[in-house]
């Protein structure tokens, strides 16, 4: 099983290659509340991948956004998709859209989901070298000896990245190949997710004509274009408040050393509001963007907000209510979600980490005075962050609720090494073992 998941893995890496030599690639983010789609051209550059640096240059980083569309999620829950024909006409919808806007056709796409029950594990390994110089087939060497825990039936490997290497005593070492040692170690971080989610959107993506030239967690697109380089580095938490989820991901040393998700986001706010209103949920999502907010002053008791529409009933149209109200149903439900992003980080031991700079963003960290309230239940160090500019990037598509699709399209660009993509021999794919290795990273840094 894990040999036929590593070749569907370096299948799509192949793909991606295709895509570059085109010069074409369709970026999709496939969210509950909506799926958005970029279309971005490549103009050569170097693009092998190998050296993939995101940071300060990432919008110069060879590629340019051509076309952009997004269009109202259907038939996604929690971030999964459990209608196929209604995800599949919306993924077409964007897709046509996006095309369209690029006067292109496009074949390879880049995907990235939320949701899925990510549960992350740290491997480490090391190999004895005799003062020899580190070679590619060492580093596949030592990725093989890596000791995979039990994860369990119906879940895949979705990432698998070497975040440190040490040579010898000298650690923190992120590629070491061409330099000289005794041992060679490596610290990987596994995360696994359910399956039939990463089927599910496999399947639905080919039934579009599409070929699937890589997959990603939308918890560490975020990160990578929202997070900046120094936090990267040192350590953050990026919080992605979508619609049906809230992604939590952590890195370090510019590695994501961990993700999960919460199943909660925007859409259960304005459900509450949709309840504790009486009005219709297409009408609680307008006055949540409109008036919505976590803290309440003396002013907002006294400004009223129309919550009725045009029934026909006079009575019911005329309805108000305070602002003061409104931020009581919304202020709980936004307390919970970030309480449930608290246990994930507490989980990770991110207090642990050389520093706790904690990054919100995602379409609900828009929310008037939610940094505020984060920084007293999540820790002081939090901003609300914006993905960062890419070139060609449509106004529209600048915002929060745009992190993970344009951190797709950095990882497009520039993917960091994964176990697959080095020749590992079929003989030393490393067998599942029971070691599991929990908050290694405390121990490492």
């Amino acid at each position: 099983m894990m040999n036929d998941l590593y070749q569907s893995q370096r299948s799509m890496r192949h793909m991606r290659k295709v895509a570059m030599q085109r010069g074409v690639v369709a970026i999709l983010d496939v969210g509950s509340s909506k799926i958005a789609c970029l279309v971005l051209r490549f103009d050569g550059g170097d693009l092998t991948g190998e050296e993939g640096t995101i940071g300060s240059l990432a919008g110069q980083s060879g590629f340019r956004v051509i076309g952009a569309a997004t269009t109202r999620s259907r038939g996604v829950r929690y971030g999964e998709i459990n209608a196929m024909g209604e995800t599949e006409r919306a993924i077409r919808t964007a897709l046509q859209a996006a095309q369209k806007m690029a006067g292109i056709r496009v074949d390879q796409v880049i995907a990235c989901f939320s949701g899925a029950e990510p549960r992350s594990y740290g491997l480490d390994a090391h190999i004895d070298l005799d003062g020899e110089t580190v070679t590619e087939d060492d580093v596949a060497r030592v990725l093989a000896e890596c000791d995979v825990p039990e994860y369990g039936e119906g879940r895949e490997v979705l990432h698998a990245q070497p975040v440190n290497f040490a040579l010898d005593h000298r650690s923190g070492l992120s590629d070491p190949r061409g330099q000289m040692g005794q041992s060679l170690s490596v610290d990987m971080h596994m995360l696994t997710v359910d399956a039939p989610a990463v089927q599910h959107l496999a399947h639905c993506i080919k039934r579009c004509d599409l070929e699937l030239a890589g997959i990603a967690s939308s918890a560490y697109a975020s990160g990578i274009s929202s997070l900046v380089e120094d936090e990267q580095e040192l350590g953050a938490a990026c919080i992605d408040m979508g619609g049906g989820t809230t992604g939590v991901s952590i890195f370090i040393k510019k590695h994501m050393i961990y993700a999960d998700t919460v199943r909660m986001g925007g859409d259960h706010v304005t459900q509450d509001i949709s309840l504790g209103l009486q009005v219709p949920t297409a009408n609680a999502e307008r006055i949540k963007t409109f008036y919505g907010g976590v803290h309440a002053t003396g002013m907002d008791d006294r400004e009223m907000i129309e919550i009725g529409r045009d029934t026909g009933d006079y009575e019911h149209d005329r309805r108000t209510a305070s602002r003061a109200e409104l931020i009581g149903i919304m202020r709980p439900r936004v307390e919970e979600i970030l309480e449930e992003v608290r246990v994930r980080l507490d989980a990770a031991g991110f207090d642990h980490l050389p520093s706790q700079q904690i990054v919100l963003t995602g379409g609900g960290s828009q929310i008037p005075g939610l940094d505020g309230l984060a920084s007293k239940i999540l820790g002081q160090q939090v901003r609300l962050g914006r993905p960062l500019r890419v070139h060609g990037l449509p106004q529209a598509a600048t915002g929060p609720s745009f992190a993970s699709a344009v951190g797709l399209s950095l990882f497009a660009a520039h993917p960091q090494d994964e176990w697959w993509d080095f020749d590992i021999p079929a003989d030393k794919y490393p067998s599942r073992s029971l070691k599991r290795a929990v908050k290694w990273f405390k121990d490492n840094w």
